[in-house]
């Protein structure tokens, strides 16, 4: 099993120490997203999970606790989300210098796969804008990642801001191919997430943010998970567990999908207890708790029960 933390909020930055109970209990409590009735057990411990895919825009709080999940003998990497946008849009991020820093010491530990999305064009934030913030930050982390992630802005219907307005196809071309000329000066391979836009003619293939080649190469071994059904029709990763909870990620970007307000993420974080079995709340009598079937995908380990 593949475990995600995760796409539905901030983990690392928010939650470290509940994570790191719940690695320690062997188990966490995940509600269903679309259904809140239903509550399943999933199995954290190493027997069970192949590697975790963590998701971050700022890992710091994690990163004194790596050396005990290390003990534990998990094996995992970071989808790294590093932009250059200020507090207009990620309100509640730390300086870019220092974060940058943070990926390049977590570089040493682990494979960190770094993330520029969504991108975003306004007044001010044009393409020449872009193309000078990518390429020095390509210049900061070609040494310490393997490959950058794009993808362009989705307008969710939530998103009534002047601060974002849509990209074109002709923009979304142009920005392609500056960015796949500047991260190749760098030897830095570009890779798009989900775009409904074909960039192979600029040499940008489609991600997979949870990628076969790099969960094989974090277990030494063959991994024979499926595709994600749970995913865009478009998304390539490989299936995983997520015990995140949307509407709970306090880094107060203004073009967020996972939260539906400031207000509403604030209160449910007061709803967070870190030696809690759920991220956020608690249970109530009656409630059903399925446990999630634990199997792991690596080929040696299958190969026994064939």
């Amino acid at each position: 099993m593949i475990l995600s933390a995760s796409r539905r909020t901030d983990i690392p930055a928010f939650y470290a120490d509940w994570l790191l109970n719940r690695l320690r209990a062997g188990y966490a409590l995940a509600r269903n997203p679309m259904n809140h009735a239903q509550i399943r057990r999933v199995p954290t411990s190493r027997d069970a999970v192949d590697c975790v895919a963590f998701w971050t825009k700022d890992p710091l709080p994690l990163l004194p606790r790596l050396p005990e999940i290390d003990r534990m003998g998990h094996r995992y990497y970071f989808q790294f989300t590093l932009t250059p946008y200020d507090r207009t849009l990620e309100k509640n991020l730390r300086d870019k210098d220092a974060i940058v820093k943070t990926f390049v010491e977590l570089s040493k530990r682990c494979p960190v796969l770094w993330r520029y999305d969504p991108i975003i064009l306004n007044d001010r934030l044009d393409i020449a804008w872009h193309a000078e913030q990518f390429n020095r930050l390509c210049e900061k982390l070609h040494r310490h990642t393997p490959q950058v992630t794009i993808s362009f802005v989705i307008l969710y219907p939530k998103l009534k801001t002047p601060l974002i307005r849509r990209v074109t196809e002709d923009e979304i071309a142009e920005l392609a191919g500056r960015f796949a000329e500047i991260a190749g000066q760098y030897g830095l391979p570009v890779k798009a997430c989900c775009e409904k836009t074909d960039l192979s003619p600029y040499g940008i293939r489609r991600a997979s943010c949870i990628d076969r080649t790099t969960v094989e190469a974090l277990c030494g071994c063959k991994i024979a998970a499926p595709q994600d059904k749970n995913q865009r029709p478009s998304c390539g990763c490989l299936a995983s567990v997520d015990i995140g909870v949307y509407n709970t990620c306090g880094n107060g970007c203004v073009y967020c999908y996972a939260n539906h307000s400031a207000g509403s993420a604030a209160a449910n974080t007061r709803r967070h207890d870190p030696a809690g079995e759920l991220l956020m709340g608690e249970l109530t009598p009656g409630e059903k708790i399925v446990t999630r079937e634990a199997r792991s995908w690596k080929e040696e380990q299958l190969s026994l029960f064939t």
